[in-house]
């Protein structure tokens, strides 16, 4: 199936039903399967051929979402920009894409002006001819995306992701989640990281309601989930631990059945929080760019259902069990599976459907990322247990070797999160001549709290063993981050050697 395809489809099954909300403004499916076609149409008065790529420079709104379909439409490749990046990045990414054109909102028209490309205005797109007749949509196994990975490890990647990745994905989340046409989705978390795009392709798919955040803060996102009775939504820890430390986050009426959680470990007291603050399910999501997103959720089985709130909690706060369609495995260093004792410790590996089959324009980092028996690497360590749920306990490259032991950046990251002075925090590893490496917290404080580094590092101590504890606490305005709001531990690490 081509991801256009849901579009067509839903038009076809409800053309008046509301797709698209943006304030006052509304379009049903069919005016929004027509959109889309306008957008094929300014694509190909703009040179575009089947199989070119197009950039796409946009906040959060309806033309972004019209674009995912559109460039289908077209027959092309879509590459999203993270909004985020200099313009030097950004060209960057169009050169090795080979981008012939770059769709562009009102917002970024002096941005796209500098990148080098062509570039057609997303609201003159909206409004052109729409393209009638046959479309020259591409193939299940054709390229649908590109998504250039953050960078947090280095210069980006292009992830490519086909039509059947996509689509599969959506059908699988559809299962997984029951979504249904009741529900309506907030595309608060950035569209242009499959953190929220995912659900462009799957909410559509069963004639569900979108409605969009160009900008996020947290009261704005926590009004929009109550004016719009919004349903169910993913959101990234940073921004869900912002939200439910606002004043009067939990005075709202709200309407969600289940809040997702994804892109980086989330501590067990935001999660509590969370199921106070909106009354509702909680589900922790785990996923990689190169599957599509999703590789696990942390649905319970109905014997962990029937448990008392608190000990859910220990399996809700889990990375989960795998995502319909997907063979996860955690393996040792010889690529033998792990005991599934919640104890041992292995890299998680994956393969399935939704699973990319490569990197663009790079076959070596292609053949790096998959071991022999084809599944990826995802390069996170994590251990399982009994119940099939995985726990990711860190990142390959961020394990912090400190006097011969192990640290987990985010066992000591949970400690941290529980003193109430503690906003949001980061442990990294930085050299150490007696330890080799010693640990190191990077804190923000919450608005008029106080600590110091002796209790901060008295009360990590009151809750995991001393040697994981930090040796050093540094206090920061902010942690940096990629635009998909992941923590950049790489930049904390050059700017404390600095």
């Amino acid at each position: 199936m081509n991801a256009y395809e849901l579009l067509a489809d839903a038009a076809r099954r409800w053309p008046e039903r509301a797709a698209l909300v943006r304030g006052p403004s509304v379009l049903d499916y069919r005016d929004a399967e027509r959109a889309a076609r306008s957008f094929a149409g300014a694509l190909a008065v703009a040179g575009v051929q089947p199989g070119d790529r197009v950039g796409c420079l946009m906040h959060n709104d309806v033309e972004h979402w019209l674009a995912y379909f559109g460039v289908a439409a077209a027959g092309a490749i879509l590459v999203s920009l993270n909004t985020r990046l200099l313009a030097d990045e950004q060209r960057s990414i169009l050169g090795h894409a080979g981008a012939r054109v770059l769709l562009h909102d009102a917002a970024h028209a002096e941005r796209a002006a500098r990148l080098q490309v062509d570039c057609v205005a997303a609201a003159d797109a909206a409004r052109a001819t729409p393209r009638e007749g046959a479309l020259p949509l591409a193939a299940s196994d054709e390229p649908a995306h590109l998504y250039y990975t953050s960078g947090t490890t280095g210069a980006p990647k292009g992830v490519v992701l086909s039509h059947r990745n996509v689509t599969v994905h959506a059908a699988s989340a559809v299962a997984e989640l029951g979504l249904c046409g009741d529900d309506t989705w907030a595309h608060i978390a950035p569209m242009f990281h499959l953190a929220d795009a995912w659900a462009t392709f799957a909410i559509t798919q069963v004639g569900g309601r979108h409605v969009f955040l160009p900008h996020f803060s947290a009261d704005a996102a926590l009004d929009l989930l109550a004016a719009e009775r919004v349903t169910i939504t993913n959101l990234v820890p940073t921004m869900l631990n912002l939200m439910v430390k606002a004043p009067g986050a939990a005075d709202r009426d709200y309407a969600l059945r289940v809040m997702l959680s994804g892109g980086a470990p989330i501590a067990p007291d935001v999660v509590r929080r969370i199921l106070d603050t909106f009354g509702c399910d909680y589900v922790q999501t785990y996923g990689m760019t190169e599957t599509s997103p999703y590789l696990t959720l942390s649905i319970l089985p109905p014997g962990l259902r029937a448990l008392p709130r608190e000990q859910q909690l220990r399996w809700k706060c889990k990375t989960g069990r795998a995502f319909a369609g997907v063979t996860l495995r955690v393996v040792d260093d010889r690529g033998a599976d792990v005991p599934a004792d919640g104890r041992t410790v292995g890299e998680i590996r994956v393969a399935g459907e939704t699973v990319t089959k490569g990197y663009w324009r790079d076959p070596a980092a292609t053949a790096a990322a998959f071991d022999e028996r084809g599944f990826l690497r995802t390069g996170d360590l994590a251990n399982i247990d009994e119940h099939g749920f995985v726990d990711i306990v860190d990142r390959l490259k961020d394990v912090i070797k400190s006097g011969g032991e192990a640290v987990y950046s985010v066992e000591v990251e949970h400690a941290l999160m529980e003193h109430p002075a503690v906003l949001e925090c980061a442990v990294f590893g930085r050299p150490d001549p007696l330890w080799g490496e010693r640990v190191v917290a990077a804190v923000v404080l919450r608005p008029g709290a106080r600590a110091d580094e002796a209790e901060l590092i008295a009360a990590a101590r009151a809750r995991i063993a001393h040697y994981k504890a930090p040796k050093q606490v540094l206090f920061l305005d902010g942690l940096p981050r990629t635009g998909s709001g992941k923590i950049q531990k790489r930049a904390l690490r050059e700017r404390s050697d600095g």
